[in-house]
């Protein structure tokens, strides 16, 4: 049966994004619903702008596999694409020795990724590099870098409309039946008007929205869905020089990675993310960040107490599990699961999104038999 689009993807944050460009790259018909006015102005904009190695993630998981080869694949994409990245590297350091023993565990899962390239540093090689840092041991990942997020994913959707993706902003995803072999999906514009149109294949990479737009296609089972929580991180700004050179990680916490040093491609320094659980998408900043940032951060750096802080931005993770557990996978979800014939969900899509963004892409055609 014919359709008016091979695929429509559901959201163009840097996952829909990144899926667009894989489909139009391989010769598919495909149109990108996204709700807001441009792409990427959620989670995908609102991080840390780091391109990670895939050291934390536990070995064979989804996290690991997309994070160490989209890595690879992002740094060659950036530099065919033209867009700005710079391999910094990062330290993780231990501020006291009751915290070897998570950097040898770090260590060992790192290589179990294949995280080939990490060094051991001692705290007197940490002060040759970074003076200002105060640690006891350190972890040297040199394949870690910071990107232009924005960049990439302006790139990303360019790249899809050059071989005829086609985007509709401003378009809410409504509704969709399966009949026959092909979706009818209702989609409304800004102002409230409904267009239907068909396709034989649906990519939900909406994010925070990703349960709503499964839950409504029509049978779908809302069993199968994962688990839903949102949990907000948000960032400070630093007044004065930026003292480092290198990406500052301290070991992480549960649910994240721990309040961090990262530069922005100006130098600027900034500081987060924190996390806290929240039940709404709300992007005003919380009260005591200076406070709060500053007696966590100077266990590594204890210069931060002659700075002033200053609350930046924050951003809301799409998390699958909540302050009670530590870990939960990426879920590329397909007819196995759910049993909708053409129908790919994507859950948990936080960090390391960005950087597995193009390795994830290849795996989501991939589930819904696609190349």
């Amino acid at each position: 049966m014919d359709s008016d689009f091979d695929a429509v993807v559901v959201g163009a944050g840097v996952m829909g994004l990144a899926v667009a460009r894989a489909l139009a790259t391989a010769g598919h018909s495909v149109l990108i619903l996204e709700k807001a006015a441009a792409a990427g102005s959620e989670t995908s904009s609102r991080n840390s702008e780091v391109i990670h190695a895939g050291i934390y993630y536990p070995p064979k998981s989804l996290k690991a596999r997309f994070c160490v080869e989209g890595r690879t694949l992002l740094y060659d994409y950036c530099a065919t694409f033209g867009v700005n990245t710079q391999q910094l590297g990062k330290l993780i350091v231990a501020t006291s020795p009751d915290e070897h023993a998570k950097l040898d565990s770090i260590a060992e899962t790192a290589r179990a990724n294949g995280v080939s390239d990490l060094e051991w540093l001692s705290s007197q090689d940490v002060a040759q590099l970074e003076p200002e840092l105060t640690c006891s041991k350190a972890l040297l990942s040199p394949s870690t870098g910071i990107i232009d997020s924005q960049a990439y994913m302006l790139s990303l959707q360019a790249v899809a409309e050059s071989r005829g993706a086609t985007f509709a902003f401003n378009s809410q995803f409504i509704s969709a039946t399966k009949s026959a072999t092909v979706f009818q999906i209702v989609a409304s514009s800004a102002s409230g008007e409904n267009t239907e149109l068909t396709c034989h294949f649906i990519f939900n990479c909406a994010g925070h929205g990703g349960h709503s737009v499964a839950t409504a296609i029509n049978d779908f089972p809302v069993d199968t869905l994962p688990n839903r929580f949102l949990a907000k991180g948000s960032y400070c700004s630093v007044s004065g020089k930026n003292p480092f050179q290198r990406l500052i990680y301290p070991v992480p916490v549960p649910g994240a990675l721990g309040i961090h040093a990262t530069l922005d491609l100006g130098g600027a320094l900034r500081l987060g993310p924190d996390i806290m659980w929240t039940d709404t998408l709300d992007y005003s900043l919380p009260l005591g960040l200076p406070e709060k940032f500053t007696t966590a951060v100077q266990k590594y750096w204890p210069g931060v107490r002659d700075r002033s802080l200053a609350p930046s931005y924050c951003g809301v993770r799409p998390k699958i599990h909540g302050p009670d557990t530590g870990f939960a996978d990426f879920v590329i979800q397909n007819q196995a699961q759910h049993g909708i014939v053409g129908l790919v969900n994507l859950f948990g899509f936080e960090s390391p999104g960005l950087t597995s963004s193009l390795a994830a892409a290849q795996a989501a055609l991939a589930a819904n038999g696609l190349s």
